[in-house]
């Protein structure tokens, strides 16, 4: 009993980070250290090699199986599995959720966003020392990088499948570290509204599947083919992108963080953006619009304001 209460909170923890991953702003490499449990999961992360996974797939011949049980748990697999279902089931809901939002009050939602984004920047301005000039570069370098990407990926970059595959390298690399939402990297990309809204729609065609035993072939292959590759992406991201920021963080310290944060203060760009053009495709102008944004934002700004009150003593 003790060991399933165990594993229920490991999968709690996922969906706690899934669900702040899920939304641009906070990350889910911040709510594993709130959650006390990120130095397990960088251990874990580190711990997968070709070596290993190589073991636990000959595991299919009966007589390495005790060799594959030992490299699976020198992965610290269990746990890498049962936070990952977590995560997923957060991101999956809340990816569902956000679409309909967009569809429904999008100036509201990317309101919210922006007050994410722009509290989590002011929260970890504290963490960032610009007294070198390469440090000072390295923020303008970040700064700059958002800055033009937000106005120019949501209308040039396009959804073909090679920007979606970036898209999911680029934003698992944030997903595990402190501070950076993948899902704001995403919105950068121009990438999120539509990734949300392929996500809900594949869903839906493979729950109507599931439910009517017929399966709608055109539309799950023509949602599926992109929420594949961007899983793949993900997954080769995770082995490449990830790793170089956590040696440049650890070669680097602060001005990768400089140049973390202020990706972070250019990406505001981003929701505006995004509201513009919605704005622009309903006939609306910003005047009407800001008291909602600006209410919306004021609310995610308190939130991320509230968490940061429960992580001042974490060393990051």
């Amino acid at each position: 009993m003790g060991t399933v209460r165990a594993w229920l909170v490991v999968y709690l923890k996922g969906l706690a980070m899934g669900s702040a991953d899920a939304v641009p702003g906070v990350s889910g490499g911040t709510i594993a250290l709130i959650a006390g449990i990120y130095e397990r999961l960088i251990a874990a992360l580190t711990a997968i090699d070709p070596e290993r996974i190589g073991r636990v797939l000959a595991g299919v011949r009966r007589a390495r199986v005790p060799d594959a049980r030992a490299a699976f748990r020198e992965m610290d697999g269990g746990f890498l599995l049962v936070l990952g279902a977590g995560i997923a089931t957060a991101v999956v809901a809340v990816l569902s959720a956000v679409d309909l939002l967009l569809q429904t009050v999008p100036v509201a939602t990317f309101g919210f966003f922006f007050g994410l984004i722009a509290a989590s920047a002011v929260v970890l301005f504290g963490e960032v020392d610009l007294s070198t000039p390469g440090r000072k570069g390295a923020a303008a370098a970040g700064f700059l990088a958002a800055f033009l990407t937000s106005g120019y990926a949501s209308t040039a970059l396009g959804n073909e499948l090679p920007v979606v595959f970036l898209a999911g390298a680029v934003a698992v690399s944030a997903m595990i570290l402190p501070g950076i939402s993948g899902s704001l990297l995403l919105i950068v990309l121009g990438q999120y509204d539509y990734m949300s809204g392929t996500l809900r729609s594949f869903l839906e065609a493979l729950f109507g599947t599931v439910t009517s035993g017929a399966a709608d072939v055109p539309t799950l292959m023509e949602f599926g083919t992109p929420v594949v590759v961007f899983l793949s992406g993900a997954v080769v991201g995770l082995f490449t992108v990830a790793h170089a920021v956590r040696r440049a963080l650890a070669a680097y310290r602060m001005a990768t963080l400089a140049f973390l944060v202020s990706l972070i203060v250019g990406a505001l760009r981003a929701p505006i953006v995004e509201v513009s053009i919605r704005l622009g495709e309903r006939g609306e102008t910003w005047g009407a619009a800001a008291p909602r944004f600006l209410a919306a934002a004021l609310g995610g700004a308190l939130i991320v304001l509230l968490l940061d009150r429960h992580t001042a003593t974490i060393e990051y």
